[in-house]
């Protein structure tokens, strides 16, 4: 019985973890984002005490090399832009000529952020590790932990849950870098475009625990911007121009 044990022990962890912890969280995000350009048409919600309380819609524009454009598609906020290249954030107000500087955490409504609709790969942005060895979850998930790899990312580490199987991330739990729980991810899926996608996140803040923010992802497609619409001298150049 013991010989048996001890083969079960040296054989689990070859089992379990066949994958690296960093080639889960790539298979992870193929939910989020299939193609490296995209574009993804999104709906913010934001929740008090279960009724909706105020909603807006953007259009992301997604390119390698962590370059994102956010076109604001809410007429209260119509003609309003968020530019991400690398780790430096912009904001382009309709009225100004002068792009403003902005954190990933500037609230765009709720709890969802500049740096939460504006990134889908956390491969790029996080080294992973296996948060346990030999033991699982009760819910028998992969639990990983993610560390930033450079300091211009929203969180500092993220400890996300994945299921073994098909490797669907369903929580996430977003730290800041005083050590900080900032807010707590939850996933859903869809079928979409003949395949299975992230369909809606939904953020919770432990301190407001009577608001909630879902971020509903549309549609998901890929789509290559001119690469022009990627420099914030451009932008506010031009703030009325039309993005296809």
């Amino acid at each position: 019985m013991y010989k048996i044990l001890v083969s079960l022990v040296l054989i689990t962890p070859i089992i379990s973890y066949a994958k690296s912890a960093d080639e889960l969280v790539i298979a992870a995000d193929e939910y989020r984002q299939s193609a490296n350009e995209t574009v993804v048409n999104t709906v913010i919600k934001l929740y008090k005490n279960n009724k909706l309380d105020r909603e807006r819609a953007y259009d992301v524009y997604i390119k390698p090399n962590r370059k994102s454009l956010v076109i604001s598609k809410t007429s209260s906020e119509r003609g309003q832009k968020v530019l991400m290249l690398d780790d430096k954030f912009w904001i382009l107000l309709p009225k100004t000529k002068r792009p403003i500087r902005i954190t990933p955490m500037q609230k765009l409504l709720g709890e969802a952020s500049t740096g939460d609709i504006a990134t889908m790969k956390w491969h790029e942005d996080y080294s992973a590790e296996y948060i346990s060895t030999y033991d699982k979850s009760e819910s028998g998930n992969d639990e990983l932990l993610l560390k930033a790899k450079r300091k211009g990312v929203t969180y500092n580490e993220i400890f996300l849950s994945l299921i073994p199987t098909s490797h669907i991330p369903i929580r996430a739990e977003l730290y800041l870098s005083s050590g900080k729980l900032a807010k707590v991810a939850y996933f859903e899926t869809a079928y979409k475009n003949d395949r299975e996608q992230i369909s809606k996140m939904i953020l919770k803040d432990e301190i407001n625990k009577n608001q909630h923010t879902e971020i509903e992802y549309i549609e998901n497609k890929p789509y290559s911007l001119n690469r022009k619409y990627f420099n914030p001298a451009f932008l506010a150049r031009n703030p009325s121009i039309k993005i296809q």
